[in-house]
């Protein structure tokens, strides 16, 4: 394992490399990687590096962000298989056929989609930023919120706003349950219960906190309890229990596993940054809309 890392770190050198993982990642990729954050975390790394190749452990649409943000550097990711079941859910034909039906609305557009759906879109956000995004829209304006309804109906309800939904969903989220919550709660009464938006309302309604997964990271930290039950994607315990080693971590359930996530592999790593595999290049003139998208929400964060 150790002489896998060792060859990581020279190539990275020698390729002026850098490697962002999501939260989701095995744990020994958040380990080797520079920067391991969230979707708005790894966007505005990729927006600032000054390296010149990006070795992306996460999924399809993050790193086509990555070479939206950057268009001069060269965007790898360590595994082509690695898509998101929530950005499929929508297609191009589709938002334009629902945009015709509410013509006047914004489109608001989880950072969980493809660049082409990001094109079509008038802003993004994440899920750290979802509710700054749609508080920086008049009230009066309707808006197409796509493609998580999780998320999109937490904001709503939120900010006591109507959004119209579009029907995606995170399978990996839509795995806990609130049954799940209640069992564990009775084991360990004292735990604090704390989830991501992308969960279903009624395990929203159990939780003691809700936040992406820097959030989930910061109120762990701060808050002074010892115990806590955590309701997102399970790869998120590694860095919860690497900083906080004097606190307990339970998943509510280990079937909010990511199967997409957990493609990359430190051989993985290797192998993109020996062979230059896989590069992900978002043609220009889609890149040059979704930018704008992007762009305005990073100016809101």
């Amino acid at each position: 394992m150790s002489s896998i890392i060792d060859k990581i770190r020279e190539l990275k050198t020698k390729r002026n490399a850098v490697i962002l993982a999501h939260n989701y990642q095995r744990g020994e990729i958040q380990d080797i990687a520079d920067f391991a954050g969230d979707s708005l975390g790894l966007s505005q790394q990729a927006a600032k590096t000054k390296a010149d190749v990006i070795v992306f452990c996460g999924v399809h649409f993050m790193a086509e962000t990555a070479s939206i943000l950057c268009p001069d550097k060269l965007v790898l990711l360590p595994d082509e298989h690695a898509g998101c079941p929530m950005a499929n859910m929508i297609t191009l034909k589709e938002l334009k056929i629902k945009k015709k039906e509410y013509p006047n609305a914004k489109v608001v557009c989880y950072v969980n989609s493809t660049a082409a759906i990001k094109a079509e879109s008038d802003i993004c956000c994440t899920s750290s930023n979802a509710m700054k995004i749609v508080s920086s829209i008049p009230k009066e304006q309707e808006i197409l919120f796509v493609p998580d309804k999780s998320l999109g109906g937490y904001v709503s309800s939120k900010l006591n706003r109507p959004l119209i939904l579009w029907e995606g969903y995170c399978p990996t989220h839509h795995r806990i349950l609130s049954e799940h919550i209640i069992k564990l709660k009775a084991t360990h009464p004292e735990a604090r219960v704390v989830v991501h938006p992308e969960c279903t309302p009624d395990v929203i309604a159990l939780a003691d906190h809700v936040a992406s997964t820097t959030g989930i990271a910061k109120y762990c930290k701060e808050t002074d309890a010892r115990e806590f039950i955590i309701g997102t994607e399970t790869g998120i315990l590694h860095r919860l229990r690497k900083e906080n080693p004097q606190k307990v971590f339970y998943a509510i359930t280990q079937l909010a596993d990511c199967s997409n996530m957990k493609l990359i592999s430190l051989e993985k790593v290797l192998w993109s940054l020996e062979d230059m595999v896989y590069p992900v290049k978002v043609p220009d003139d889609i890149a040059a809309k979704a930018r704008l998208a992007i762009q305005k929400m990073l100016d809101l964060s």
